[in-house]
């Protein structure tokens, strides 16, 4: 029996470093629900590019989005809730991610796929990345991070969530799921 209620996909984005993944996997715990890490559907070219300190191309980056897409249309055409950690820096690429909703459409429609974008002073990231480098956690390395921050566009029309990624991590979690709450439900 399929379920009435609809499904959700809360993307929390940002540049490599910013938290995505500790506080998309907190959250979903906290909400009950599945947990995507975007890292994970890239492909080994894409993770061994990035290792070399070569930025994504649009080639690179458009594939491993539309399958990001399809993973959250399944969660949403069976009404579930879903915790996708993934930099969804630019809109273009929001944009793609949102078509994972069946109802959506660019032209008004609101989309049950909602972006929390987690910001940090730079040098707060940097230290991040260098941290996961050093204890060899991670293929994306510091020198990338410039390429990030110039990529990351936030459109206020997007209404995307933004959170201090300095904060604890468990206000982090709590901030959003204050901000989101009755958007998922």
């Amino acid at each position: 029996m399929a379920s009435d209620r609809k499904g959700s996909a809360i993307v929390i984005m940002g540049v490599s470093g910013s938290g995505k993944s500790t506080i998309g996997g907190m959250l979903a715990e906290a909400l009950a629900c599945s947990f995507l890490d975007a890292d994970d559907f890239h492909s080994q070219a894409n993770k061994v590019k990035m290792s070399k300190g070569i930025p994504l191309s649009e080639e690179d980056r458009i594939p491993w989005l539309e399958t990001l897409r399809e993973s959250i249309q399944n969660y949403l055409v069976v009404g579930k809730i879903v915790v996708l950690s993934c930099s969804a820096l630019q809109k273009k690429y929001r944009e793609i991610l949102r078509g994972g909703d069946p109802g959506y459409n660019s032209s008004g429609n609101q989309s049950q796929v909602k972006f929390v974008c987690l910001q940090a002073p730079a040098e707060v990231i940097a230290a991040r990345l260098e941290m996961r480098a050093s204890a060899g956690s991670h293929f994306m390395p510091a020198t990338l991070l410039q390429s990030q921050l110039d990529l990351l566009q936030i459109d206020m029309t997007e209404a995307i969530v933004v959170v201090d990624a300095t904060l604890a991590p468990q206000v982090v979690v709590d901030t959003i799921k204050d901000r989101l709450m009755l958007c998922i439900l």
